[in-house]
């Protein structure tokens, strides 16, 4: 590849010659465009949609689009669009990735493609990672838009549905991840089409897309709604797990070691494998759980939520760490962004993880959640026509960008080169020798009047170096998740002369530190790492903050032996040679193969979570062909469509159905379970009890008698049609218990589907795949759900009345999400709700709950 590369240059450098005699003709234009006036310029948006209209494409305007953008922002903000912002934004609206380095105006690039995509009147969306920045970027980005004649809408958590819906509408919408994601499944849960707040999904330029596409991806989002379920079980598993021994990991077993069946000798009640994250219990630790819970087989069926239980009580208190993984304020255990550093408020970890590790830290324990609506964003996103990303930091996740999402990324060169010095990695044998040269090291540079910034992988570290930095009398701020709220003011200042700043990985996103007075003359920003953080892309997002735009700077990263990455992903070789050598203490070693080790495990690190996203995204697939096809049913009955072909043909089918549920190919008549069938088919489709005499069983064929009742089902369901005056009224009977039947069942599918998926690891013990056994599980389940819909349909259908006031209502309280506490609550209902005890509004003279009542 090193080779071909030289020959042929890389894959960026190839597409930047196909784009560059574009860029040439937009730079051409820029005489031609400063003589405009302000309302000639403003006519070019006009001039454009008439020549779409009339047939011309994005890319035949694209140039001129592009010199009408860059002359606005001149006019607007004052900012005119360097060459290499003009190339940004035709990788951009070529639906790829862009790969800029920080302080090279990304946000400025994003104006190019979003005017242009916008003139076709479906709508686009810029995606930013907090409401904060999409506030931002609409105010002032929007301003060049607007002077163009584009209306520029911004959706904030905090809005109402209509605020939403009419940001939606705007050619040009901000708005962050996890709000579009949110909004597409709440679409998708409302019950009239009036209440729908986006009108699709047409574009979308995603800022700080590998935060977005692939650091956020690990986890979907979920709409909940209360479950039913007590929080006992976990309080009762975190007395348990504090009484269990942990053991030492095994060494690994190895294939032969599996074939001659060698067993290892196991110690403690548990093991933590530290690499993949999990615990498993051994024999004797089973057998602590079976006497604690007093079971006789912890194994058996009925016991797979004290299974499941006390392996999360195990992992909260094993693998979750307070002040690294989470914090605890005001009775809550709030979740800390491993890639930011930051809070996540309302956030909680699925699964039951979070109730685990509130008993643990002996707060209240909510009640666990039932999923009403999920997707991946790795599914969300892909449903957009077209999309785009921009960022610092993509090219190491290039191949995931590619096999997931199907964009390639082109790395843009620098305006001005980067003047930053990075230095070599500063490697110690321990971590105490590491953080006292980490602490020299600012001192030397705090001396001489150069800003240092200083980064950390957990609060933990960054209140340590604080520590340490007080015992110096080193005045400094800390930046981490405790005290984001100064976020902005602190980073700020990161730059001004002499002023020591540590901050957690949240100071890389979205924060731009200018230098101070003073500061050019001393060597500019300077950058310590105090550890190698699992992806190369946070490192290199931590060396960006420095050298922004031509500034001078520096980077250098402090390691040790004993840091996480090299204990846990370091080969034992390397470490014994090194151990081996001897050197005295606080010596630096620097080595080649030392570097090279620390690659290698970040490289072995990036490779697995891709892995996991991959296979978590290879499960939500089966997840998504369904969702596909339940809001694909959905939409039908929020647009009005009559439902009245859908509706014969789940009678007929259910017809036969039931006949061939009852009755096989090769039986003869006289053995018919007529009984059975009538059992089956009454209840549903009330037509007179199937009795056939002696002469019928002589003559009648199955496929006869098929089709017999067949047309009985459909001449009951026709007098039903002729008791409506007004046919359009049962219509909308049929939209209504169709859309209630076929959310009550998704939901409830939803759910079965997150249990299987949970369960379906032991499928590998019988040398089964999990993923071939999930689908095929799935697929069956959705089935039965499909058959289930109908019956409850028609079942519903069959005994309504006229006079019967049938009312749209959701099936569901929404509660919350797992991203955000703000999740909008249902709709009300306006009419009178049918009590469990009143009369069946059906008819049947039967109690609501043991009729109708009981289906829903």
């Amino acid at each position: 590849m090193g080779l071909i590369n030289k020959v042929f240059g890389t894959h960026s450098e190839r597409e930047l010659k196909r784009i560059n005699p574009i860029v040439d003709r937009i730079e051409a234009l820029e005489p031609e465009f400063v003589k405009l006036t302000d309302d000639e310029l403003r006519n070019k948006t006009k001039e454009f949609k008439a020549r779409l209209e009339k047939g011309e494409t994005l890319d035949d305007i694209l140039v001129e689009a592009y010199a009408t953008v860059r002359e606005a922002s001149k006019r607007v903000l004052g900012l005119r669009h360097y060459r290499v912002q003009l190339i940004g934004g035709v990788i951009l609206h070529q639906g790829r990735i862009t790969e800029m380095k920080t302080g090279e105006g990304k946000t400025l690039v994003s104006t190019l493609p979003a005017y242009l995509n916008a003139l076709e009147g479906q709508g686009v969306h810029i995606v930013t990672v907090n409401d904060y920045l999409a506030h931002r970027d609409a105010e002032e980005m929007g301003k060049v838009h607007q002077f163009l004649g584009l209306t520029v809408g911004v959706v904030l958590n905090s809005m109402t549905n209509d605020e939403r819906r009419e940001a939606y509408a705007c050619d040009i919408t901000y708005a962050t991840n996890n709000e579009l994601g949110f909004d597409y499944l709440r679409d998708n849960m409302v019950i009239y089409k009036e209440q729908l707040v986006m009108r699709g999904l047409h574009y979308a330029i995603i800022d700080e897309v590998d935060s977005v596409l692939i650091d956020e991806a690990r986890t979907p989002l979920i709409i909940s709604g209360q479950s039913g379920k007590s929080t006992k079980l976990y309080e009762a598993c975190d007395v348990l797990a504090r009484q269990l021994e942990r053991g030492k990991e095994s060494a690994e077993l190895t294939k032969m070691a599996a074939i001659m069946k060698e067993e290892i000798e196991e110690e403690g009640d548990f093991i933590v494998n530290e690499k993949d994250k999990n615990v498993s219990l051994t024999e004797e630790g089973v057998h602590k759980v079976e006497k604690f819970f007093n079971i006789e087989n912890f194994s058996d069926p009925e016991n797979l939520e004290i299974q499941h239980n006390i392996i999360l009580a195990l992992r909260a208190h094993n693998l979750m760490f307070k002040d690294k993984d989470y914090v605890v304020k005001d009775d809550q255990v709030l979740i800390v962004d491993e890639f930011t550093g930051r809070i996540m408020p309302g956030r909680r970890y699925s699964d039951g993880l979070h109730q685990a590790i509130e008993a643990k830290e002996k707060v209240k324990v909510k009640r666990e959640s039932k999923t009403l609506a999920t997707i991946t964003f790795q599914n969300f996103f892909n449903k957009y026509q077209k999309k785009s990303g921009m960022t610092g930091t993509a090219l190491t996740e290039e191949r995931e960008f590619r096999d997931i999402y199907g964009m390639d990324v082109i790395v843009v060169p620098t305006n001005v080169p980067i003047a930053r010095i990075d230095r070599q990695d500063a490697v110690y044998k321990t971590k105490r020798e590491k953080l006292h040269a980490v602490i020299d090291d600012i001192i030397e540079s705090h001396k001489k009047g150069q800003p240092v910034l200083v980064g950390t992988i957990t609060i933990e570290a960054s209140e340590e170096i604080s520590e340490l930095l007080k015992k110096k009398g080193i005045q400094h701020k800390v930046l981490n998740a405790k005290f984001h709220e100064l976020e902005a003011e602190i980073v700020a200042d990161a730059g001004q002369p002499g002023v020591v700043t540590i901050a957690t990985n949240m100071a890389g996103r979205g924060t731009d530190i200018k230098l101070g007075e003073g500061v050019t003359a001393v060597g500019g920003l300077k950058i310590i790492g105090t550890e190698r953080h699992e992806s190369r892309r946070i490192d290199n997002q931590l060396r960006g903050r420095a050298g922004r735009q031509g500034d001078p700077g520096e980077s250098r990263f402090f390691i040790s032996l004993e840091d996480d990455l090299m204990r846990l992903f370091g080969s034992e070789k390397l470490m014994s040679m090194f151990n081996s050598l001897g050197l005295p203490d606080g010596e630096q070693i620097e080595h080649k193969m030392l570097s090279n080790a620390i690659e290698k495990a970040q490289t072995k690190i990036e490779n697995n979570n891709f892995g996991i996203r991959k296979n978590l995204l290879e499960y939500d697939q089966v997840n998504n062909d369904q969702r596909e096809i339940i809001y694909t049913e959905r939409r039908k009955v929020l647009d009005g469509e009559s439902m009245r072909d859908a509706i014969y043909k789940m009678i007929t089918d259910i017809v036969e159905k039931f006949v061939n549920r009852c009755i096989s190919d090769d039986q003869l008549p006289e053995d018919w379970d007529l009984t059975g069938l009538n059992e089956l088919l009454l209840p549903v489709i009330p037509i007179e009890e199937v009795v056939l005499s002696k002469e019928q069983l002589e003559t009648m064929k199955k496929d006869t008698l098929i089709q017999e009742l067949k047309e009985k089902a459909v001449k009951l369901y026709e007098t039903k049609e002729a008791e409506f005056p007004e046919i359009e009224q049962l219509r909308e009977i049929e939209r209504v218990i169709l859309l209630k039947v076929i959310d009550r069942k998704w939901m409830d599918h939803i759910d079965d589907m997150d249990q299987l998926r949970q369960g379906i690891g032991l499928q590998a013990y019988g040398q089964r795949d999990p993923l071939v056994e999930f689908k095929f599980m799935g697929f069956e389940m959705f089935d039965e759900m499909i058959e289930a819909i109908s019956e409850d349909t028609i079942r519903a259908l069959m005994h309504v009345r006229i006079e019967q006031n049938v009312e749209r209502e959701e099936v569901a309280k929404v509660t919350g999400t797992n991203k955000d506490d703000s999740a909008k609550g249902p709709v009300k209902r306006t009419g009178k709700k049918v009590q469990p005890n009143d009369p069946c509004p059906c008819g049947s003279g039967k109690k609501y709950k043991q009729c109708c009542g009981k289906n829903y």
